[in-house]
This record gives C-alpha cells, structure tokens and sequence, in this order.
C-alpha cells in the first residue's frame, strides 16, 4: 500500500461511525450469540470441520449479523460479496453467481454471499440462488429481522441452516462499550474519557441489546463533550483536551429515542399479541399494560387490539365474571368512539380488569367438544318435543307433543331430555360466579336426568 493509499484508508476509517470501527476482527473478539457460537456449538463446530454452508441469520438489529458475516469468509477463506435484496435484482444477482462459479473453478475459491435483509427477495429471486446453492458455488448467508419461516422459501430454507440471535446482554453491551473507550486504534481510547458506573448501566439497559445504538450513544456524548469540534482531529491524542465525563446525564442526552422494532404483518406482531394476551390469561396485570404499551407504540391497529381482549373476555374469563365481556365490548365501542391516544386508556382498563378477574374456559371447551362431536359423525336427530310446532301439519306429525313449558315448572326447570344423549359439554369451574352456577348446576341436571330416564323408559 502507497503512502497515498494508506492516508486515503486512515481518512475513510476516521469518518465510519464509531459502531463500525468497532467491528470485531476476529471471532475472538465477537461478543454475544453463544447459544451457537460458543465453544462446542453447532457453529463454532461447523467452522472447525470446515464444513460452513449456507446459513439464515434471524434476529434484531444491532446484534452482530453482519460482523458474524464477515467473520465467516475470513475463518473459511472465502471470497465476501455482499448485497442488499432491497436494491439487487435478478440480473445483478446472476451475475454475481457467474463470477462466483468462474472463481470457483480458477482459483477453487468459494464465494460467501451475504444478502441483507433476505425477506425481501421476491420468489423468483429465491429461486435464482437455488442451484448455486444446491452445488455449493456460494455459501449463501442471509439476515433478515422477520421470521423467516414466515418470509422465505421452503426450497431455500431446507438448504440452509438458520441460525437465531438474541439481543446482546447488558454484560454483552458493557463488554462492547469499555473496549470501545479503551481502544485507541478503533474506538475513542485518544480521548481521556471518565465513563460513570451508572452511565455505564443506562447506556448497557436502555440499549436493549442493540449493540450499534449503544455505541453510537457514547460517540455522540464524547464528541458533543470537546471544547472546541475545530480542533478535535488535531488535538486527537496529544494530551491538550481535557478529561470527558461521561455522566448519566450526558447518557440520557446522548440516547436517541428508541424506534420501535415492530412489523404489524410480521414475527413481532404475533409474538406481541400472543405475550398480550398470555400475561392477561396469566392473571398479570403490569405485564398486560406492558405488552399493550408495546404494541400501541409500534403503531398496532387499535380495533385489532380491542378485538381480541372482546375474545379473551369470553375465552380466558367466560361465566368466571359476566361482566367481563360487556366491559370489553364497551372498551372496543369507546375506542370508535375517541380513538388515539385517549382511547389507550379504555384498552387499558379492559386489559387490567381482564387481567384481575377469575378465569375460566369452560365455555370455551364446551363449545370445542361439542362442534368436534358432530365434525367426527354425531349429528344427533332433534327430539320429536323439541320440533317446531307452529304450522300447519306439525301435530299430525307429533312435532311438539309431550314437550314441558320450562316457565310452568317449578324453578323454571322441566325434566325433560333436551338432547337424546347422556353428554355433558359445560363443566364450571369453582372460580367467581361460576362457583355459584356449577351448585345451581348440579340441580339442574339432576332434573334433567329424570327426563332423559323417562324419555328413554319411554322408548
């Protein structure tokens, strides 16, 4: 490298924001995603064997996807090509794969292709990778922030391993901070920097795992802290700036407001919902208000959300609280009523009271039991007391004799069979006012007993 080249290469490495100078340079360095990259992992085991082939890296941003990348072609020595599927099409991809099948031929070299957010390829796309992928021309590394069960096709998915990251860990992000302040090559060790314990956490915690926003909270703290911006490059190391410190306040400051990492058609949209509506089941309020706030700050569809806690309500607490449902009801009619963002407090309400109020799904089972009975062959006659009576003919055909008007028998109740059948489909619970139905119950059925008896002594 000439002296041109190098001043060039030290100028473009000094304007990369601080989250990519940082960058691991070798799996040494790569912290986080131990679940497969630590020692004795799937991985860490493919890599060893050298026996890496294409590989499906889900997970947040932030977390290492493309460092991982990277660090695959250099550990396997391949040649790295990376694309992006938002801007590549058919034609640049196909040539990509032609010069990465002449390379494998002249220099026996393999091609790692990393395509960036994956999901986006159209099938067609997809599908132009496949026999590359098939005869190992390239080893195809895609990242993607969506499920790609959801995404991707089955063909590629079943030629490639997929791989989930997990946010970094607050000891993860610490890890990554105080190696960026040390490091005077790379990070900011030229500058004398004081990083306070309890910004040290906030940055680590507020983070959420997102490596990249961590570090470029402590870039903007540190440069926006100098004296004088004219000077910083100069002084960079001379000793001639004073100490930085770096306190919680400057990491309040420096922290931009998280976006919300949350697609209402994709993986964070279900598995939100689903968090919702368990933590609800669960009987936890503070979880229920949490996983709401979550999905109202991504954006999710307010009528989406009051449609489901009207389905909980009758679900998850049923006949536990009766009035559970008309309260739902009320909350879904109130958000139509004021929308956003008043209306977070009728969903709020609902999801809390939801929440507190005895469980339970017999109901919900019944109605399950019942509609699989007759799905699997039980379609039982109506009984000949039960048929409509009420037009001509219907008495020469016996429709309605023998039947008991509830009202003129004791209790309301007559003791008669209501369905030809000995099955019982709703079981209360001892919880809340189904406590009180299940006794009344027991009464109830016991009459009924007496018809079905004398229905069937009848016959």
């Amino acid at each position: 490298m000439s002296l041109f080249d190098a001043q060039e290469e030290k100028h473009r490495r000094e304007t990369k924001p601080l989250a990519a100078r940082m960058r691991p340079a070798s799996l040494a360095e790569f912290v986080g995603q131990e679940h497969f990259l630590g020692e004795g992992k799937l991985l860490r085991r493919l890599l060893a064997a050298d026996r890496l082939g294409s590989v499906i890296f889900y997970g947040p941003p932030g977390t290492g996807k493309t460092t991982l990348a990277l660090l695959l072609a250099q550990e396997s020595r391949s040649h790295f090509q990376q694309i992006s599927a938002v801007a590549a099409g058919v034609k640049e991809l196909r040539e990509i794969l032609a010069a990465a099948n002449d390379r494998l031929s002249a220099e026996g070299r393999r091609t790692l292709l990393f395509v960036d957010e994956i999901h986006r390829f159209n099938k067609a796309q997809q599908d132009v990778l496949l026999p590359a992928v098939e005869e190992g021309v390239v080893i195809l590394t895609g990242a993607t922030t969506e499920n790609p069960f959801f995404t991707i096709n089955s063909a590629l998915l079943s030629r490639s391993r997929i791989f989930q990251f997990h946010p970094l860990s607050v000891a993860d992000v610490k890890t990554l901070l105080l190696r960026a302040v040390a490091d005077k090559q790379r990070g900011l060790g030229n500058y004398e920097i004081r990083l306070h314990d309890d910004a040290l956490e906030f940055l680590a915690e507020v983070s959420d795992g997102d490596a990249r926003q961590a570090l470029s909270a402590l870039e903007i703290g540190v440069l926006s802290s100098l004296p004088d911006q004219s000077h910083a490059h100069d002084e960079r190391g001379h000793g001639t700036l004073p100490a930085i410190e770096f306190t919680r306040r400057l990491a309040e400051e420096s922290m931009q407001r998280k976006a919300v990492q949350y697609d209402r058609q994709g993986d964070t949209h279900y598995d939100a919902i689903s968090a919702l509506i368990k933590s609800i089941r669960g009987s936890d309020p503070d979880a229920g208000l949490y996983w709401l706030a979550r999905m109202l700050e991504g954006g999710e569809d307010v009528r989406f959300l009051a449609r489901r806690l009207v389905i909980l309500a009758s679900e998850d607490v049923g006949n536990a609280d009766p009035a559970a449902l008309p309260l739902a009801v009320a909350a879904a009619q109130a958000c139509e009523l004021v929308g956003l963002p008043e209306c977070q407090l009728n969903l709020a309400q609902a999801v809390t009271y939801l929440a507190c109020a005895p469980k339970s799904n017999a109901a919900t089972i019944g109605i399950g039991e019942a509609r699989s009975d007759i799905r699997e062959g039980r379609t039982l006659p109506v009984p000949v007391h039960l048929k409509d009576s009420h037009y001509g003919g219907a008495r020469r055909l016996g429709h309605g004799q023998g039947y008991q008007y509830a009202h003129d028998q004791p209790g309301a109740v007559a003791s008669q069979d209501y369905l030809g059948v000995d099955r019982q489909y709703y079981l209360p619970t001892d919880r809340g006012f189904e406590k009180e139905l299940l006794e009344r119950l027991k009464t109830i059925r016991a009459l009924l007993k007496e018809g079905k008896k004398r229905a069937g002594d009848e016959v």
